[in-house]
């Protein structure tokens, strides 16, 4: 087989290996591509008309570029993008921003370019505070300010150092911390209304009011001392007073209520005595005699209760014989004592009967 006829069944073989694919019909071409351009399509729709907001989130529709409403937490429906594009921030969430100092995890590194201020009796204290704010008004928050937490927190230090800077030092570490921070409240909340930032100032916190560290720091801390130990002393006394005065008041009322009661008890027994005595003396004008011996046997009665009485006339010259032994005796003797009698006595002489 010369050269020749091998390259002709060379040829004749490789056309019959390498046969050229089916071509496609141009409806079947443009069906295909219309297919993957409607999928394209529909997974842009998709993903571009459907949004989720989360539970502490809000989101602002925005119509060609423009604000249109806002929506609360779930899922929304809304016009594909460039029509409409959702915006969404955390409204719902409670934020802080610490002013004077950052923390990164459990560390607190100081900023002394914000904590540093000077005090209104040109003195250089040391402030760290944390403000505590979430969004109240969207499009206020979106539109008015571009970097919300630069300007919440140039706002803040702009407000601590007007405050502090008119006040004095002593009373800024001491019993000023709490009026100063009211004060520095007011104030951010007042330039939040004035530039509407669209942000609720909810509370602001000094975590400490101090001179910077050293002789000067621990001077003042022996002076803040002395004078906790001063207001503890005070309150103590205080205490002491509030308990010690209602007693005495106490006791003063008692010693007066007794007094008037024993007042007013002597003055009816005086007029008891007065009314007894009125009613004897009345008696007594009536029949002297009867009654002066009546009045003498009744004391003698009540000073001499157990006592036996004799009596007898001494106006006599002689003397009367009683026989006292005997009948004392016989008193004695008989289980039930007679009463006070007359013993019979010798005719007395000259003398009055015995009585």
């Amino acid at each position: 087989m010369s050269f020749t006829d091998q390259n002709q069944n060379l040829g004749e073989n490789h056309s019959m290996s390498g046969r050229r694919p089916p071509e496609l019909k141009p409806s079947t071409v443009k069906k295909i591509v219309f297919g993957v351009v409607a999928a394209i399509i529909v997974i842009y729709l998709g993903t571009t008309s459907f949004y989720t907001v989360q539970e502490q989130e809000r989101a602002a529709i925005l119509t060609f570029g423009k604000y249109s409403n806002e929506t609360s937490a779930g899922l929304h429906f809304k016009w594909p993008y460039p029509i409409q594009e959702v915006i969404t921030v955390k409204a719902e969430l409670t934020q802080r921003i610490h002013i004077g100092y950052r923390q990164e995890g459990s560390e607190s590194i100081p900023v002394d370019e914000e904590a540093m201020m000077i005090t209104g009796d040109e003195n250089i204290v040391s402030a760290d505070a944390v403000v505590q704010w979430k969004i109240s008004n969207i499009h206020d928050y979106l539109y008015n300010i571009s970097d919300a937490e630069q300007f919440l927190r140039n706002a803040a230090s702009s407000s601590i150092r007007a405050v502090i800077g008119s006040e004095k030092l002593d009373y800024a570490i001491t019993d000023g911390k709490t009026v100063i921070q009211d004060k520095v409240r007011e104030k951010l909340i007042e330039l939040q209304a004035k530039y509407k930032t669209g942000i609720q100032i909810i509370d602001i916190k000094f975590q400490d009011i101090e001179p910077p560290s050293g002789q000067v720091a621990e001077a003042f801390r022996e002076v803040t001392n002395a004078r906790e130990e001063k207001n503890t002393k005070i309150n103590n006394a205080a205490k002491y007073e509030n308990d010690r005065i209602p007693k005495a008041r106490g006791e003063a009322q008692a010693l007066l209520e007794n007094a008037e009661g024993q007042k007013k008890s002597r003055i009816l027994n005086a007029e008891g005595d007065v009314a007894k005595f009125n009613a004897i003396f009345g008696e007594y004008k009536k029949n002297p005699n009867v009654t002066q011996s009546r009045l003498v046997l009744e004391t003698l009665e009540k000073i001499l209760p157990n006592a036996k009485i004799f009596i007898t006339n001494s106006n006599s010259d002689t003397v009367n014989y009683l026989p006292l032994n005997e009948l004392l005796r016989s008193g004695t003797g008989s289980t039930t004592t007679p009463p006070a009698s007359t013993p019979p006595v010798t005719e007395a002489p000259q003398g009055g009967d015995a009585q």
